[in-house]
């Protein structure tokens, strides 16, 4: 009944599903490795965002070079800005607006230096292309808790003057006089003494993983569902073709069937008959 699944018309269909069907498998898998990405930065949201702050000493070693894991951890630092080395960071959207960010290099106590980036600054009105005003930082002594975060990639174009087009921490060191710790920056969370005019704070990570996990299912489904597509036209398939055996063979019986032939009577005469042929002949 199935003998059809073996034509080559048929097993072309297979190949096609089995290619659609790989394709699904593909992009669940993908989605699923999206979703874990993501629940691995809500993990270290959750765990680090507002965790207790640790000292600079303790923290270190990840502003040289930053484990991801610690992300987003808090680190008390006791310093000074240096406000001539400030700089504006370009095409930083907050919330859907286009806007800046302020980064100010942070010469700590102990004689290292690291990066504090202090906020959020709308497109300004006077001048294209800057903020219209800088808030300044806290003068003097300062008690910084910030939010480490990674260093991010040399974007590969160049900025006016006093503005970088990412937070490049290699390249942003070379534009000061001295050396600053490349691995990581301080994301800004509170400054004491605290001044008046601030930069936009940062919003809390979101901590909703999305719809990858639907969007896997949806996928693996799509794939399954070629497969029971391909069963039901091949079940289809078979019934037709039974449909039309069972046709066939109700016009065969139907038709009228030809009657044999009477037997032919044997043309040679019997004795009988012959005996009375001669007694006619004689006149009995």
């Amino acid at each position: 009944m199935y003998r059809f699944l073996f034509s080559s018309k048929w097993l072309g269909y297979f190949v096609l599903a089995l290619i659609f069907a790989t394709g699904c498998v593909l992009l669940g898998r993908w989605q699923m490795d999206r979703r874990a990405e993501t629940l691995a930065e809500i993990n270290r949201v959750v765990t680090n965002y507002s965790a207790t702050p640790l000292p600079f000493s303790a923290a270190k070693a990840e502003f040289q070079s930053l484990d991801p894991e610690r992300e987003w951890a808090q680190v008390e630092l006791h310093g000074r800005y240096d406000v001539s080395g400030q700089r504006v960071v370009r095409n930083r959207p907050l919330n859907g607006q286009p806007g800046y960010e302020v980064v100010v290099p942070f010469r700590l106590s102990s004689g290292e230096a690291v990066v504090i980036d202090r906020g959020w600054l709308p497109i300004g009105n006077k001048t294209p292309g800057h903020p219209d005003s800088i808030p300044a930082p806290p003068a003097g002594e300062v008690t910084v808790v910030a939010r480490l975060k990674a260093s991010e990639p040399d974007l590969g174009r160049g900025a006016v003057d006093g503005q970088l087009a990412s937070i490049d921490l290699p390249s942003f060191a070379t534009e000061l006089g001295y050396p600053i710790m490349t691995g990581a920056y301080g994301q800004l969370a509170t400054e004491s003494p605290a001044v008046q005019a601030m930069p936009a704070p940062f919003a809390k990570p979101a901590t909703d993983e999305g719809t990858h996990l639907s969007y896997s299912l949806q996928w693996f489904a799509f794939g399954v569902l070629m497969f029971v597509g391909f069963g039901y036209a091949a079940r289809q398939q078979a019934r037709n073709a039974r449909i039309d055996a069972e046709d066939e063979e109700e016009e065969i019986s139907a038709m009228p069937r030809r009657k044999a032939p009477a037997p032919r009577k044997s043309k040679r005469p019997t004795a009988e008959e012959e005996e009375d042929a001669i007694l006619d002949a004689q006149g009995y």
